[in-house]
């Protein structure tokens, strides 16, 4: 099967749209909620935080069930499917008259916005050795772009009215639908399709049957060990920097725009080039050891500006994610990569529901009356997580080429040979 270039660009344009739509939420979300419970803004944030957690674990939820379905009936229809109820669903949310509605809604985008995994299927199934690194590259990319347009487009659009962003989101969603119709190739063929074990719907089961992969047991145990620090930092960047530097929403607008920027450089356009050159286990390596200096600047910055020099540091991480992504790609049988990588969500979700309570709550310990005042102790934890996580992916990529030899990997391209086709 011949991939066109417009397939893989859809699923850049998919991914992107994903992060995208989750930034136009972030800057209405919160006021619409408040507007919901009689603009009690205290009451507003009590609902707030469980509607977002909500969000990760339907997405924690509905990842290995979209994953086993495109095994079974392949990824087109399922994420062109998954895609049209997403763009339904910010209709439901733009027009939701009451607080369960918009508490119905976010469920649904959860569940709809599991097509991640269905589009990482897709990217492993056109994958090469060769590509693989690069190929999964581009959702750290589309995370990066994502990342900087969201918020600021959000931000504009709801001065316009708190619901425009959502009809904005979904007439994007919605157009995308369209265009992959006419674009979007089928990648996994009949014939390495697999009949449906509702037992792989279990969100904890996908989970447990990573470990039947030979191998593929360290590199989940450190997915889980950065993405712990990765979320952690994440939640707690504005919170430190209001806090420690006084910064207001212009001064971490900006930083998190930064932090796109590279993560686009990184994972959009130097994977392609550094990965070739030093290898799959030394990129890992490199990713993960640089987002740990990372943290370790961001925990001693005296000042504002100090802490934005960690952020190229911080972004070296996108060498190591899609890379170990890649790895895991290529242990895995065409006909089990949407359960694979619907397991992996899942287990990111579960994370992003855990890791933010842990970190403000060192935080919380940490600074204010009655405490030892530390206030970087946050990221000195993120630090040795990162550092952790580097140790046993080193001895999980050993023990992996002791079984199977990696593949050597050469210039990246998003397609596959016309010979490997």
């Amino acid at each position: 099967m011949t991939h066109r270039p417009a397939a893989a660009r859809f699923i850049f344009i998919t991914l992107f749209l994903d992060i995208l739509g989750l930034g136009l939420v972030i800057p209405i979300l919160p006021a619409l909620v408040t507007e919901f419970v009689g603009g009690d803004a205290s009451l507003g944030a009590a609902w707030y935080g469980p509607i977002t957690a909500l969000y990760a674990l339907m997405q924690f939820i509905a990842a290995p069930f979209l994953g086993a379905l495109s095994d079974r009936f392949g990824r087109r229809p399922v994420l062109l499917i998954a895609l049209l109820g997403y763009g339904l669903d910010y209709i439901i949310l733009g027009f939701a008259p009451t607080l369960t509605w918009l508490i119905v809604g976010r469920m649904l985008a959860g569940i709809t916005g599991a097509s991640y995994t269905t589009a990482a299927a897709y990217l492993a199934d056109i994958s090469t050795p060769e590509t693989r690194a690069a190929n999964f590259g581009l959702i750290g990319a589309a995370f990066g772009l994502g990342f900087i347009a969201g918020p600021a487009l959000g931000g504009l659009l709801g001065e316009l009215g708190p619901r425009v962003p959502f009809f904005v989101a979904a007439a994007l969603v919605l157009l995308n639908v369209i265009y992959g119709v006419f674009v979007l190739p089928e990648s996994l063929p009949v014939e390495k399709r697999r009949p449906l074990d509702v037992r792989d719907l279990n969100p904890f089961r996908a989970i447990v049957g990573l470990w039947k992969f030979a191998g593929l047991g360290g590199i989940v145990v450190t997915f889980i060990i950065a993405a712990m620090a990765q979320r952690g930092l994440e939640s707690l960047w504005v919170l430190h920097n209001e806090y420690r530097y006084a910064w207001g929403p212009l001064e971490n607008g900006l930083s998190l725009a930064l932090v796109g920027v590279s993560a686009a450089i990184v994972q959009g356009g130097l994977i392609r080039r550094v990965v070739p050159r030093i290898g799959e286990r030394r990129a890992v390596l490199f990713g993960l050891l640089g987002a740990a200096a990372a943290q370790v600047i961001f925990g001693l910055a005296p000042t504002g500006p100090w802490i934005l020099l960690g952020i190229p540091f911080a972004a070296l991480s996108g060498f190591a994610i899609p890379t170990l992504q890649g790895i895991v790609a290529g242990q895995v049988p065409d006909n089990r990569q949407g359960t694979v990588q619907g397991a992996l969500t899942s287990v990111l979700a579960l994370v992003a529901v855990v890791a933010p309570l842990v970190s403000t709550g060192v935080f919380t310990a940490t600074t204010g009356v009655g405490s030892v005042e530390v206030p970087g102790a946050a990221f000195f934890g993120h630090a040795a997580l990162f550092v952790l996580a580097a140790g046993v992916s080193a001895w999980a990529l050993r023990n992996l080429q002791k079984t199977e030899k990696l593949s050597p990997v050469s210039t990246p391209n998003i397609e596959k040979s016309e010979e490997q086709q």
